[in-house]
């Protein structure tokens, strides 16, 4: 199901150049919020069941349903992703399985990564991540598509 999800995602951004180059908010107000609480709810409850593909179904709710730019839905994502990670991290602290060292040294190394990509979308702008976007989608499909594939069919 998640494989066919972002087949979908990355169809839909590849047929639809001009989605997310501007921002066209399309609520305002309380049904803004509204909507931005429900896909929060929605990939909240996928990331702390699942999680692959996580930022890229926020970017992508952010620029379909609620008429961000790609540059905006991506930031606004690191915070909402940032927020789903506290969470996770709030239940299985209490239970024990945090690898505290391998944990802090991916953590350092993903602010850096993070620093340096957040540095190119601000310069490079929306075009250029939803590039980079359509990229890591289709890794994502491929990588989850071998792992369903050897997981059912070769073994």
């Amino acid at each position: 199901i998640i494989v066919a999800a972002l087949v979908a995602v990355a169809i839909f951004t590849a047929t639809k150049p001009t989605v997310g180059e501007l921002t066209k908010l399309r609520h305002s107000g309380r049904r803004h919020y509204a909507t931005a609480a429900g896909i929060g709810l929605v990939i909240g409850f996928y990331d702390g069941m699942i999680g692959p593909g996580t930022g890229s179904f926020l970017i992508i709710a952010m620029v379909a349903l609620l008429g961000y730019n790609f540059l905006a839905a991506s930031a606004k994502a690191k915070i909402v992703n940032m927020a789903t990670n506290i969470g996770a991290l709030a239940f299985f602290l209490p239970h024990g399985s945090v690898l505290w060292g391998l944990g802090l040294v991916l953590g350092l190394a993903n602010m850096v990564g993070g620093y340096i990509g957040a540095r190119m979308a601000v310069t490079q702008g929306s075009r250029f991540i939803r590039v980079v976007f359509l990229v890591v989608v289709g890794a994502l499909i491929i990588k989850l598509g071998t792992d369903v594939w050897m997981e059912n069919f070769q073994g």
